[in-house]
C-alpha cells in the first residue's frame, strides 16, 4: 500500500492507496511542536480504525511546505514504517515543466496539484485549491506550469476582518440568504463568501483572457464547497487532488 502524505500550514492529509485505488483519508491539525512519536500515535491509530497496520503500507509519497514538520515526518516515516519517504522537491519527477522565474520558489503541494490536474484532466488547466491560502496555478497547453495567484483563504482573511476591526466579531461560514445583509453577521457573511466568489471569478477571467484557448478549471481544498456552490467558473471538484497527485508522482520516480 501507498501512504501519501500533504504537509499543509493547516492541516496534514493523508491517504492509503491499495492498487491505485484511495481506501482512506484522514486530516490531522499542523502542530509543528507535536513530536514524531506523537503523529506516529496518530496514525497507528488512524489505520487500525480501518483495518490496517503500519507494516501494510510499503511506500511512502509526501510533500511539504512546513519545513519544520518535513523533518519530523521523514523521522517518524524512516523509524516507524521503515521507509524512506519520497519527498516533492528538486531533482523528483513530477510530469510537469516549471516555466517561473525562479523554480525553487514553487510550493511543492502546487507542483503536485499540477501534476494530477494535468494527468486527470488535460491542459490547459487552472487548479484552484483554496486552504490556509487560496492559490491559482496554470498548466498551458503544452503541459508547462507556468504559474498563478496567491490571495489570502476564505478563513485566514476572516479572521484577520474579525481580529482587526473591534466592532467585527467571528462568524459562522454559512451561505446568507441575500448579498444585502440587515444585521451585522449576514452582513459579514455576505462580504466574506460572496466577496470571495468575486475574488475566484475574478482571477479565472482574468487568466482565461492571457491564455490562447479556454483552460479547464479543477478546484479542490477544505474550503472548496463554500465558493463552489456560488460559481459556474468550476468544471471539476476533487477535494483529493493532492493525495492522487503525490501517487502519479510516486510511480514517476518508483524504481
Amino acid at each position: 500500500m501507498l501512504l501519501a502524505l500533504d504537509i499543509g500550514n493547516t492541516n496534514v492529509k493523508a491517504g492509503v492507496y491499495h492498487d491505485d485505488k484511495l481506501k482512506a483519508t484522514w486530516g490531522m491539525e499542523t502542530d509543528i511542536h507535536r513530536m514524531p512519536d506523537e503523529y506516529a500515535a496518530i496514525m497507528l491509530n488512524l489505520l487500525r480504525m480501518q483495518g490496517m497496520e503500519m507494516a501494510d503500507v510499503t511506500a511512502i509519497s509526501m510533500c511539504s511546505v512546513v519545513p519544520p514538520l518535513t523533518t519530523t515526518f521523514t523521522e517518524l516515516c524512516e523509524r516507524y514504517f521503515k521507509i524512506a519517504p519520497l519527498i516533492v522537491g528538486a531533482g523528483v519527477k513530477t510530469g510537469v515543466r516549471i516555466r517561473m522565474d525562479n523554480p525553487k520558489e514553487v510550493g511543492a503541494d502546487r507542483i503536485v496539484h499540477a501534476a494530477a490536474a494535468h494527468q486527470l484532466y488535460g491542459a490547459p488547466v487552472i487548479i484552484i485549491d483554496m486552504g490556509t491560502a487560496t492559490t491559482f496555478d496554470t498548466v498551458s497547453r503544452e503541459g508547462d506550469y507556468i504559474g498563478g495567484a496567491i490571495a489570502p483563504g476564505i478563513y485566514t482573511a476572516a479572521e484577520a476582518l474579525s481580529t482587526r476591526a473591534a466592532q467585527l466579531y467571528r462568524v459562522e461560514m454559512a451561505r446568507p440568504k441575500r448579498a444585502i445583509g440587515s444585521n451585522t453577521i449576514a452582513a459579514m457573511q455576505s462580504g466574506i463568501i460572496f466577496g470571495y466568489v468575486g475574488l475566484v471569478e475574478g482571477i479565472i477571467n482574468r487568466i482565461q483572457k492571457e491564455l490562447p484557448e479556454k483552460a479547464k478549471v479543477v478546484a479542490t481544498g477544505g474550503n472548496v464547497r463554500l465558493i463552489a456552490d456560488e460559481t459556474s467558473v468550476i468544471d471539476y471538484i476533487n477535494p483529493d487532488l493532492i493525495l492522487e497527485g503525490l501517487r502519479l508522482v510516486y510511480h514517476l520516480n518508483r524504481p
